[in-house]
């Protein structure tokens, strides 16, 4: 049967105090008639011409003894039978008949006799704007703590404005000032209401009191507004406010939930002690005329059913929370959702077909894990079943054909990071409310080898002391692998390398299992410092994986070389001597010992003590610098020959020390001097072969006069020839410089330059030798010396006697002797 609809809308001014816009919409769809009216009509005024709108005549209304057939009591309309109008019969008040639910509409129907016919019409009511926002109190008084921080939100009480829609309370708005703004919110039944923020903080001291203003805008036409006054006095000091542990509570009842059941527990932590510490919990924000079915206790926070409640007349509760601190005034607000749920008896039964268990973590993303069946007894809503996986894990489910899901993969496995899953599938029917059913899947994630043993850090530093014992354990490197069993197992490898040119190995060595360093043989701080090599852990997977650590071992010194001393040489071949003049003053430089060590830090430390003297009182050693120099004048009482024995220790633990001797000559003169240290030099280690070095040097002397006489005669005249020439030319005289003992200012040795000047005259009696004195004023007797007295002996203008002549070669042998 094709449908109709028909819709008429009609537009008669009523005069009922004030003019009233009347909405008259007609549709017939198979015998069903829908009207729309405003409420607050007078009794009287037309609704509907239902003659006209059934198709019907007049007469049939009246021959069928038409009717209206109300549930409710309230006969809001009558039938005029006679001109077929429906009329309202008494005042329809939207607020009365359907409080918030919109839209409102109630239903009738009209029988009809011979023959029996029923028409069913709906009868829609709109809503006026009849009523302002009201305030349940006509002033809210609050108590806030001057600790109370910026930002803190106070919940204020609602207005009630039973008109629904536009004309239902629209906004708030609060008297303008300093310390609180306001913030509106819109609840899910589409209701509004405000809360209060403290934006700067309060000061009790200057001001303990505030009063504020709450207005509630509806949207009607003409807008309707209410107000109520906020007085807020300024509480001392109490810094804690009761928090709730929940910004939301939620939680269900069955509609057929005997009175006195437990719903819900709502707690709130005050970190005060003692009497600011306790809570007290309470509902606010409760309209009017609003029979809350549920009751909380004030200390405890349990809510509880205390009335009845019915699944279609209301399905769910918001309802709004305070917890406050009974001593200093502070509050915090939260809310409570309550859901009233429909019976739904039978719950889904989940049916395992397979499950592989375990997987390897390699598993690309959507492998099958599992296939189940689910089933619910239940039929329509209650009987239609979604499964989801509880929890955020990666795994999903999937529906393939009816009843019938599979668990698969949703991303890639790492067993390093969780070996094992609990898959919790949840199977809810659609019922109102919805059962549910649990079924928990223990898969285990089965091992690969895709990590790579890791050390704990990238450089290894370790230090040992030198002539350390062979096998010594030096250090121990450790590194971890992730992975289980036989991909876990962690070996140890030396990477080749050299240092100072052989093999690490010959160094160190690594246990391949433990990963302990061990010393392959004693080092040595003087030959090498330290030893860089790399280590390498490797798995025993397939392949295996590995990765590479640094390992740095620093030798640390020990006291194991004693000083060597660079100055004065101390050798059986030469006599070395520092001559010091009789003039002498105190402080004198005499000579400087120079000494190295070749250990470092404080094992090279070194200290100089003077161990003996031929005289303590003239002579010191200082005792970092090893300086020699006189502590007194010398004086012509002192001897020539002065023998002193200094000692150069170090600072190691034991120290270690050096012995040097140094001769000083205490005269003014080189013959002084070289009488005195050849006798010594003869009278100390050689009186058992005198006589053969006198025979001896005998026997060389008297070969060398004949020879030497014939050159002596020639050299003579070539350089008295030589010598007029210079003479008569006034030529510059060259000095000649005998070689200087090298400069060793780098390790601590004393510069000495012995400079011999030669001046000659071209009369031989009036030459002289100049003897060159070095910044110390020293004067080493050694061969050097007989040398430079030869070439004096000779280069003189005249013959000296044969008596000296065989003095001086005696002694040139005997002092050549000694040399070697």
């Amino acid at each position: 049967m094709q449908e109709s609809i028909k819709t008429y809308q009609i537009y008669p001014f009523l005069s009922w105090n004030v003019s009233i816009l009347l909405f008259f919409v007609v549709a017939a769809v198979n015998g069903q008639i829908r009207y729309s009216i405003p409420e607050e009509m007078r009794k009287g005024l037309f609704v509907g011409d239902i003659a006209k709108d059934l198709g019907l005549d007049v007469r049939r209304l009246v021959s069928g003894r038409a009717r209206l057939v109300i549930e409710d009591d309230n006969q809001y309309v009558v039938l005029n039978q006679n001109k077929g109008h429906i009329v309202v019969n008494e005042r329809i008040d939207r607020e009365q008949l359907c409080a918030k639910k919109s839209p409102c509409s109630f239903s009738l129907e009209i029988v009809l006799e011979e023959p029996l016919e029923l028409f069913s019409i709906t009868i829609e009511i709109q809503d006026i704007n009849d009523h302002a926002p009201v305030f349940p109190k006509k002033e809210i008084k609050l108590e806030i703590s001057e600790s109370t921080p910026t930002g803190t939100v106070f919940l204020l009480d609602s207005a009630a404005d039973p008109d629904v829609g536009t004309n239902s309370l629209q906004s708030y708005s609060l008297k303008a000032n300093e310390h609180f703004v306001l913030k509106q919110h819109t609840r899910a039944d589409g209701s509004k209401y405000a809360e209060m923020v403290l934006q700067s903080g309060l000061d009790r001291e200057k001001q303990s009191k505030h009063a504020l203003i709450l207005t509630a805008v509806d949207g009607g036409e003409p807008q309707m507004s209410g107000t109520v006054k906020i007085h807020i006095s300024v509480l001392d000091a109490n810094d804690n406010s009761p928090v709730f542990t929940q910004s939301i509570y939620k939680a269900s009842v069955l509609e057929n939930a005997l009175r006195g059941t437990i719903i819900a527990t709502v707690s709130a932590v005050d970190a005060d002690q003692g009497y600011n510490g306790n809570v007290t919990y309470s509902f606010t924000h409760l309209e009017d005329g609003s029979a809350c079915p549920f009751e909380i206790n004030s200390n405890t926070g349990k809510i509880k059913l205390v009335g009845d409640i019915d699944y279609e007349a209301s399905s769910n509760y918001e309802i709004n929370l305070q917890a406050k601190d009974p001593w200093g005034g502070l509050t915090d607000s939260s809310k409570v959702e309550i859901e009233v749920l429909d019976i739904n008896d039978n719950a889904p039964v989940i049916n395992v077909m397979s499950f592989t268990s375990p997987v390897s973590e390699d598993s690309a993303p959507g492998t099958t894990l599992g296939i189940i069946n689910v089933k619910d007894l239940d039929s329509g809503e209650n009987g239609q079943v979604r499964c989801t996986i509880e929890g955020s894990v990666p795994f999903k489910i999937k529906s393939n054909v009816r009843s019938y899901y599979t668990l698969i993969t949703d991303a890639a496995l790492d067993r390093e990071s969780l070996s094992e899953f609990n898959i919790t599938v949840i199977a809810s029917d659609a019922g109102s409310p919805p059962l549910s059913t649990r079924k928990t899947f223990n898969l285990k994630v089965s091992d690969v080898n895709d990590n790579s043993p890791k050390f704990p850090r990238n450089f290894y530093r370790a230090w040992i002391v030198e002539n350390n014992s062979p096998g010594l354990s030096i250090m121990t490197v450790n590194a971890k692998d992730p992975d289980e069993n036989q991909n876990a197992r962690v070996s140890y490898i030396l990477e080749d390398c050299e240092i100072n040119g052989s093999p690490v190995s010959e160094y160190v060595s690594v246990n391949a299992e433990s990963g302990v360093v061990h010393a392959v043989r004693s080092f040595d701080y003087e030959q090498i410092k330290q030893l860089l090599f790399i280590v390498k852990a490797q798995d025993g997977g397939s392949p295996p994986l590995s990765s590479n650590v640094t390992v740095k071992i620093m030798i640390q010194d020990q006291n194991d070389n004693p000083p060597q001393v660079l100055y004065p040489v101390q050798t059986g071949g030469s006599l070395v001597a520092e001559m010091v003049p009789r003039s002498a003053d105190v402080g004198y430089l005499v000579t400087k010992v120079v000494a190295v060590d070749v250990d470092s830090g404080q094992n090279a430390w070194l200290s100089y003590k003077l161990q003996k003297a031929t005289d303590r009182a003239l002579f010191e050693v200082g005792l970092q610098n090893g300086e020699i120099r006189t502590i007194r004048q010398v004086t012509d009482k002192d001897a020539v020959k002065q023998r002193l024995t200094v000692i150069v220790e170090d600072n190691g633990q034991p120290s270690r020390s050096a012995t040097v001797i140094v001769n000083v000559a205490v005269a003014d003169s080189f013959p002084e001097v070289l009488s005195e240290f050849t006798e010594l030099t003869h009278d100390k280690e050689y009186n058992d072969n005198l006589t053969f070095y006198l025979v001896l040097a005998l026997a060389v002397v008297s070969f060398l006069f004949i020879t030497c006489l014939v050159v002596i005669i020639s050299v003579k005249i070539y350089r008295w020839r030589q010598s007029r020439i210079l003479y008569h030319s006034n030529l510059p005289v060259i000095p000649y410089y005998p070689p200087r003992y090298s400069d060793t200012l780098g390790t601590g040795t004393l510069p000495h330059v012995y400079n011999y000047e030669v001046c000659r005259t071209t009369d031989s009696r009036k030459s002289d030798c100049k003897f060159g004195r070095a910044g110390s004023q020293n004067i080493v007797v050694t061969q050097i010396q007989v040398s430079c007295d030869f070439y004096l002996l000779y280069s003189k203008g005249r013959c000296w006697p044969l008596k000296y002549f065989l003095c001086y070669v005696v002694i040139q042998s005997i002092l050549s002797e000694i040399t070697r």
